[in-house]
């Protein structure tokens, strides 16, 4: 990635790769937090120049390390500063909504050298949506800027009436402070002697000022301390297949990285740099993918969804009671409802999978007390699925836009061209997913479950009466009988948009369909047409609509590749997994610092190695979460607090002979085994169970 990207809670900076923010760059780079660019402009220069770059390491989100040197400076013949004598090592983090900048410098030349190093900061103040060109409006003003004692502050006043600064503190005596932003700092180093200069820049907001700064020693303990206690809490995965490995060890990192807190537990936000905020969908599912890593991110994140779950019919947020939300933002446009992002409500599947999460989420923990506290929320939702999701009162829940600057397609292939008719023709809304059924139907059959255990069994008996007629019609009019696969959707006129596209695959982790019909939708995904080689694609080539290039029409997406993966463990077909994990793991390896990203071309295997899509975030959170499902998967583990049972059904990878998964939060205790291959054997030995459940071993 051409970018460097360090995130901490909602605060996080982009520069580029010599960690400056150039002025008038075209990526929108800067320092962000509520949805506001704090920072514009931030360079660095020895003596007026831009320093060389040697080294720029981004394999940790958390704190960033980029290591620079001078160029060669002479002026009429006579030597200024030697090429390469001063090394400038510039390492920043991020610490309770704080940036802390150290930069250090040494002296390599023989003898002592003088210089100025010099930073040139500048801030607009300026709306994500602004920055990103979605939206123009009418926006707030600079109202300048305001020095103190080895400090300067520019200051803001927003058309929403908040007023924002951006305070900068450093920590040694300074040769000159100017107006436009420029703080030079003098140095004169004898050989091999360092010195540092510490940078703190402050986002500040009418509502929230920081009124104390943490030293910055302090601070970066704190910070590696958090991360060190994350990884205590976290499953443990060891295994001699490296490719895995490392795609596991970069997954968690990121997910930590993309935590986020906003009162009720931590959350995973979508994704860096553009989707640095709460996510119905995105998050949701980062989360269900976390759960045999971390449950407790599943809970802080249904805890925020239903905080903001809707309560009023506004179609300018195409909000209903309810429904979660899709997207929430906090900045100028949004403030000022110049846009609908206060949350947008715009999706089709968060509320149902909201209810997926919780399910699967008391499956994990049997933590019963949260059903009770979300109760209300619960309700509110089945009654959205059935009044509001289903307009016509067919058994389908389906979208249609209704705001003026809302979202048209709202399933997660969000794209304006991505429900295409076999004919080329787009699918006209109301529109009916075919995964979105699935997702329903498995929220009504666990929500059956849980209402049993607490003795509710008419609304239990309801659930599943509900959810078999859903199964019954789903079969009748999604199956195409001439290409044996479901449709993708359901058009306004409740024609099939009968486009190959991987959404029916989502619909296997539901168990909803019956043996016959899973068997050949499962055969599909994994044929030539649909599996690249290096995963399954978003949509078949051959058809209509398909583009290897396109963002949800023939691309691959590690997300909706590992929502199939839960389903094709589920129902116990493990070669087929396999065969997409191994394309996925090989793919991985292409990419920088063996992550997956958001999303990379659809093309064969054939044609060489992966070919990245040009703007896919990274890191994104449910392309993170990817590979923990992949351990999910090889495990077959499927807990059930309910029946007190854990079923497993382990496999492993072709090059792998070894995997040893520990402290797996299952119920009230842990859950450790290994799986090793032993002459062609697969054998399982499990080496911790505190969790009071038996373990159900599924050859």
């Amino acid at each position: 990635m051409d970018y460097r990207v360090i995130k901490e809670n909602d605060l996080f900076l982009l520069t580029d790769k010599k960690g400056n923010i150039p002025e008038n760059h075209s990526y929108g780079l800067g320092l962000y937090t509520k949805d506001t660019r704090f920072l514009s402009k931030f360079d660095l220069r020895i003596n007026g120049e831009e320093p060389t770059l040697l080294s720029s390491d981004a394999a940790e989100n958390y704190v960033a390390t980029i290591l620079l040197t001078n160029p060669h400076m002479e002026k009429d013949g006579e030597v200024i500063l030697w090429r390469e004598s001063v090394e400038i090592e510039r390492k920043r983090f991020i610490y309770k909504g704080v940036l802390y900048e150290i930069i250090k410098l040494k002296n390599y030349y023989p003898k002592s050298v003088q210089f100025d190093l010099s930073v040139h900061m500048d801030v607009d103040f300026a709306d994500m949506f602004v920055v990103r060109g979605f939206q123009t409006g009418k926006l707030g003003k600079r109202t300048g800027q305001t020095t103190g004692e080895r400090s300067l502050t520019f200051h803001y006043e927003g058309e929403d009436q908040l007023k924002r600064a951006t305070k900068v503190v450093w920590d040694r005596q300074e040769k000159a402070v100017f107006a436009h932003g420029e703080i030079v700092f003098r140095f004169s180093l004898e050989h091999g002697e360092e010195e540092t200069l510490t940078l703190i820049v402050q986002p500040q907001a009418e509502q929230e000022v920081i009124k104390e700064i943490t030293a910055p020693s302090e601070a970066l303990k704190l910070l590696k301390d958090s991360y060190q206690q994350w990884e205590h809490n976290i499953t443990d995965v060891t295994t001699d297949y490296q490719p895995l490995q490392r795609l596991v060890d970069r997954g968690i990192d990121d997910l930590r990285v993309l935590l986020t807190d906003l009162g009720h537990g931590p959350f995973p936000v979508a994704g860096l740099p553009w989707f640095g905020v709460p996510f119905g969908r995105d998050s949701l599912i980062a989360a269900l993918q976390m759960l045999a890593f971390n449950p407790q991110i599943a809970k802080g994140t249904l805890l925020t969804m239903a905080s903001y779950q809707g309560k009023h019919l506004d179609p300018w947020r195409d909000e209903q009671p309810g429904k979660i939300m899709h997207e929430i933002r906090f900045g100028e446009l949004a403030n000022t409802n110049q846009i609908p992002f206060t949350p947008y409500y715009g999706t089709i599947d968060a509320t149902p999978l909201f209810l997926v999460l919780l399910t699967e989420y008391v499956k994990w923990t049997g933590d019963f007390n949260l059903v009770h506290q979300l109760k209300e929320n619960i309700d509110a939702a089945l009654t959205w699925i059935d009044k509001y999701g289903d307009r016509d009162g067919d058994l389908f829940v389906e979208y249609h836009q209704e705001s003026s600057k809302g979202i048209a397609n709202q399933g997660w292939k969000d794209s304006g061209d991505s429900i295409i008719h076999r004919n080329g023709e787009y699918a006209k809304s109301p529109i009916a997913l075919a995964e979105v059924q699935g997702y329903v139907y498995q929220a009504k059959m666990g929500l059956a479950d849980i209402f049993e255990q607490l003795n509710e069994e008419n609304r239990a008996v309801e659930l599943r009466r509900q959810a078999q007629a859903l199964k019954e019609k789903f079969d009748k009019q999604f199956w195409m009988e001439d290409v044996k696969f479901y449709a993708i959707a359901l058009d306004e006129m409740k024609q099939q948009v009968g486009t190959i596209t991987s959404n029916p695959g989502h619909v296997l982790f539901s168990e909803m369909l019956d043996q016959e019909k899973a068997e050949a939708t499962i055969q599909m995904l994994l044929s030539p047409k649909m599996f690249s080689g290096y995963g399954i694609r978003t949509m078949g080539e051959g058809e209509a609509g398909y583009n290897p290039m396109s963002y949800h029409d023939g691309s691959v997406w590690p997300h909706d590749n590992s929502m199939i993966l839960l389903g094709l463990s589920k129902l116990g077909k493990q070669h087929e997994a396999n065969v997409v994990m191994e394309g996925l793991i090989e793919a991985a390896g292409h990419f920088e610092y063996d992550r997956l990203p958001e999303l990379f071309c659809g093309y064969s295997r054939s044609m060489g190695k992966p070919v990245k899509y040009p703007v896919a975030c990274s890191p994104q959170a449910w392309a993170a979460g990817a590979p923990l499902v992949f351990i999910q998967a090889l495990l077959g583990l499927f807990p059930n607090s309910l029946k007190k049972e854990i079923r497993l059904s382990p496999t492993l990878l072709e090059a792998m002979n070894f995997l040893k998964v520990e402290n797996i939060a299952i119920g009230d205790g842990r859950l450790s085994v290994t799986v090793m291959r032993e002459q062609d054997e697969i054998k399982v030995h499990i080496h911790e169970n505190t969790t009071g459940y038996a373990v159900k071993i599924v050859s």
